[in-house]
């Protein structure tokens, strides 16, 4: 294991009836005047933006509204905040949604305190300073935006999506109430169940030693699997639901990464599709992650062996490596075709992918080589996209 900081300074309030708690919450933190970002209708129909609105009132805190926030968040809608910020002098900002509305508001928050462009921060033209506070009501367990240090925006001139990294990122405090999640359609929840276990892959999947943080990744996954089956047959188990919403924070946290070297190599082979086609992020994951294992493992099979083992639950007896590695990529797609994901992009986007524009794009966000499992070309991540048809 190597050195390593572990810094998670998040409050996360967790459970039933949790969300009446958020202006009591923002009091605490300093917060007077918020700028309440949110999605869709769903937010306002279930009636959960009252129950916010109507804590902030009792807590005597005022807010301004911006809504409509999209998956693949964009750079329009983070300059819309900054505005908005910035003309009624906000001093808090609060996301209730998933990850696509905490990571818009968390480039808000970045670019309300920067004299300069928020993007500059993305492309690492700056390096944050300061940032104002950022609160979280989560009703998509994903991303794990609530408790992360990243935040992943989309330019929508020449479709870059790229993400930034920093602790001053990490919310004040996460709300996460399990019901709030019950009456997301099952595509948002496996997407969701989706990322979150990529979030794992992608530092499950390392050179470095570091068993005790293995182990328990390990168990994460299998919960994870687990518990997304059980929601697959009832949508309304609560426990299973409060076990997803854990899971999708601590996957993103940086516990399952300490003392490792991390890979991401995934996410940024994805990133381009989602950019490019505007698909669910967890639903291109669903295509990529196995391809990418697939293509790893032919140099680099060790972990892949252990995953299969000790994740898919893979019987090694009478199987070589290459037969047992085989196996394991092959249970893990049909876990996924189980969750109704596809894991053939051309099926996902309805028609040919275009893999010159892909890989051009992403040596054009990411440089020559990504990942550090297996240290990737640009050859390499275009076998990879191949390998997900």
């Amino acid at each position: 294991m190597n050195n390593f900081k572990f810094y998670s300074p998040t409050e996360f309030i967790f459970g039933k009836g949790t969300q009446k708690k958020v202006g009591k919450s923002i009091s605490q933190y300093g917060g007077s005047k918020v700028l309440l970002i949110y999605g869709g209708q769903s937010a306002e129909k279930s009636g959960l933006i009252k129950e916010v609105t109507d804590s902030l009132d009792d807590a005597g805190i005022g807010y301004v509204i911006m809504k409509g926030i999209q998956p693949n968040p964009t750079d329009d809608r983070v300059y819309e905040g900054i505005t908005l910020t910035k003309e009624n002098n906000v001093d808090f900002i609060l996301a209730v949604g998933g990850g696509s509305v905490i990571d818009t508001a968390k480039a808000i928050a970045l670019g309300a305190m920067y004299g300069g462009d928020f993007w500059d921060f993305y492309t690492r033209k700056a390096v944050p300073e300061s940032a104002l506070p950022v609160g979280v009501v989560l009703t998509i367990p994903a991303a794990g935006s609530e408790g992360s240090a990243a935040s992943v925006i989309t330019k929508k001139e020449g479709l870059i999506k790229i993400s930034v990294g920093n602790d001053m990122l990490r919310p004040k405090f996460a709300i996460m109430n399990p019901e709030l999640t019950m009456s997301l359609p099952w595509f948002q929840t496996a997407c969701g169940i989706t990322d979150m276990l990529c979030h794992i892959f992608e530092r499950y999947f390392s050179n470095t030693p570091a068993q005790l943080v293995n182990a328990y990744s390990e168990a994460i996954m299998g919960d994870i699997m687990d518990q997304a089956l059980s929601l697959r047959l009832d949508g309304n188990n609560y426990d299973a639901r409060a076990d997803i919403m854990w899971a999708g924070t601590i996957a993103h946290n940086g516990l399952c990464g300490v003392g490792k070297e991390e890979d991401w190599a995934t996410h940024r082979i994805e990133h381009e599709v989602s950019a490019l086609y505007n698909v669910a992020h967890g639903a291109g994951l669903a295509c990529i992650a196995p391809a990418w294992m697939t293509f790893v493992a032919k140099r680099n099979p060790d972990t892949v062996w252990r995953f299969a083992i000790n994740v898919m639950s893979v019987n090694p007896d009478g199987l070589d490596t290459e037969q047992i590695i085989a196996e394991g990529i092959s249970l893990l797609k049909d876990f996924y075709h189980d969750l109704g994901l596809t894991t053939s992009l051309r099926e996902l986007i309805g028609k040919e992918p275009d893999i010159d524009a892909m890989v051009k794009s992403l040596e054009r966000n990411m440089g020559k080589t990504l990942g550090s499992y297996v240290p990737l070309s640009m050859e390499d991540c275009r076998e990879i996209y191949q390998l997900a048809m």
